[in-house]
């Protein structure tokens, strides 16, 4: 009987895969991190309510007192043109959502919601602002 000297082995090493998914684990847990779904860093007012609305244009007011319509920065008189650019046509009941630092003087907001009646006027559509808010803890 004649044997063979070269024995196939047919185990498998999985160290090399294991050590793949930890560094792609580690990788997509470091870039999620660094993505941020707002804009603009605010400490929203808190409210018990949980209305959801489906957001045409988003206006900020960060705790400096400055406006920006969607990405772009505003002043308070380039409010009203800046959200009625960001409404589509022919839209009647758009949402505007304005999102304030909740330090900011009612004023500010005052301002948001008159430029949008201006744009109802105009248009004789029914477009609303919407508050944001966070959670209460």
């Amino acid at each position: 009987m004649i044997k063979t000297r070269n024995n196939i082995s047919i185990e498998n090493n999985n160290s090399t895969m294991s050590d793949l998914v930890f560094l792609l684990l580690v990788f997509f847990m470091m870039t999620s991190t660094l993505i941020s779904p707002n804009a603009v860093k605010l400490l929203l007012p808190e409210s018990g309510s949980k209305t959801m609305a489906k957001q045409n244009v988003t206006v900020y007011i960060d705790q400096d007192f400055q406006f920006q319509v969607n990405d772009t920065p505003a002043a308070a008189d380039q409010l009203q043109p800046l959200i009625a650019a960001g409404i589509e046509p022919g839209v009647t009941d758009a949402c505007v959502v304005l999102r304030s630092d909740k330090t900011v003087p009612v004023q500010y907001v005052v301002n948001v919601i008159d430029a949008v009646n201006a744009i109802n006027d105009q248009t004789g559509s029914k477009h609303k602002v919407i508050l944001a808010t966070s959670p209460k803890k």
